[in-house]
């Protein structure tokens, strides 16, 4: 048993170092993404600007938290589009745009997120669903019942207070939003770098018998998991409302891909058990940078997509190639 600790140990450790390498990577094409956006269209580089992307890139990197937290163990979330969906035309129909509902809307979605979160945990563990079937029909069910419940018509706006919360700036050009997302982003980074609980989701991707065997509950750990990724998407949901103004059915239509994108071209194995969200932080903001630059340019929506893939896959085989070389 304290030889097995130990393997796993060393294992984290060595993975930890193979992480860092990976994070400077990504910074790295950060920087000469945005270097060659500022010389194909002068001015990207303005302040206001960036703020603009920044603001963007809070709502995905926000999602992409729970979706770090699972892919680390192994997993993955295919229900984080549809909750966010589902929260936030639940939000616009409870704050009906009065700053005296607010709060009643956010505990409302993340209610919602926790019974979600309790359906694909229990599911991927109890009845040992994979956990791409199960998050998948989990986000199918979601999208039928909101639009059962919304009639294909949501109703309903987001109160001042968040309206002033996710869409105007603060302290200069820095919006409400971005200061959420980076008070979230600090809090997981310690979280997975510092807590026994963090240590127990990477043992969990590693090696989830060996994890078993040396003690973990591997079982409530990935359950606790698929529950945070859940309610995480819901406040996604929530704050999107303030963002937009109002409701729309297909405003999480895109965020499973796009969470996932952004976790793994920020070093994140697919298979669990390496990566960190200090990574996923830049992933979000290049994600965030292609879309608005191919806007800029006039690219349309089809060409749009097909070049963010085709892009997201060279970033991804760069990546990989490095990883391969260490």
């Amino acid at each position: 048993m304290v030889e097995e600790k130990s393997r796993r140990t060393l294992n984290i450790q060595f993975l930890k170092k193979r992480t860092d390498s990976s994070q400077v990577m990504v910074y790295v094409i950060l920087v000469l993404l945005l270097l060659a956006a500022q010389i194909l269209s002068p001015g990207y580089l303005k302040p206001t600007h960036i703020a603009g992307i920044l603001r963007l890139a809070s709502f995905m990197g926000i999602a992409a938290i729970g979706q770090n937290l699972t892919i680390l163990t192994g997993g993955i979330d295919l229900s984080i589009a549809n909750t966010i969906t589902f929260a936030n035309v639940i939000a616009a129909q409870i704050m009906v745009g009065r700053n005296e509902n607010t709060l009643t809307a956010l505990l409302a979605v993340i209610m919602m997120g926790m019974a979600v979160g309790l359906i694909n945990g229990a599911g991927i563990q109890w009845l040992r669903i994979p956990p791409f079937i199960m998050t998948l029909g989990v986000g199918t069910v979601i999208q039928g019942v909101f639009l059962i419940y919304t009639k294909g018509a949501p109703k309903g706006n987001a109160s001042p207070f968040l309206k002033a919360v996710c869409g105007q700036s603060f302290i200069g050009i820095v919006s409400g939003i971005v200061i959420i997302w980076a008070v979230m982003a600090a809090v997981t980074i310690v979280f997975l770098r510092s807590t026994p609980y963090g240590r127990k989701i990477y043992s969990i991707g590693i090696n989830e018998q060996a994890a078993r065997f040396s003690g973990i509950q591997t079982r409530r750990v990935t359950f606790s998991v698929y529950l945070l990724s859940a309610v995480i998407a819901a406040m996604t949901g929530f704050f999107l409302v303030g963002y937009t103004g109002t409701s729309f059915l297909d405003v999480g239509t895109s965020y499973n891909t796009k969470t996932i994108a952004a976790v793994i071209i920020g070093g994140t194995a697919i298979t669990g058990g390496r990566g960190s969200y200090v990574g996923t932080i830049a992933g979000a903001v290049i994600m965030t940078i292609l879309d608005d630059f191919l806007t800029i340019v006039n690219i349309p929506e089809a060409g749009r997509q097909i070049m963010q893939g085709v892009i997201i896959i060279l970033l991804v085989l760069i990546y990989s190639r490095e990883k391969h070389k260490k």
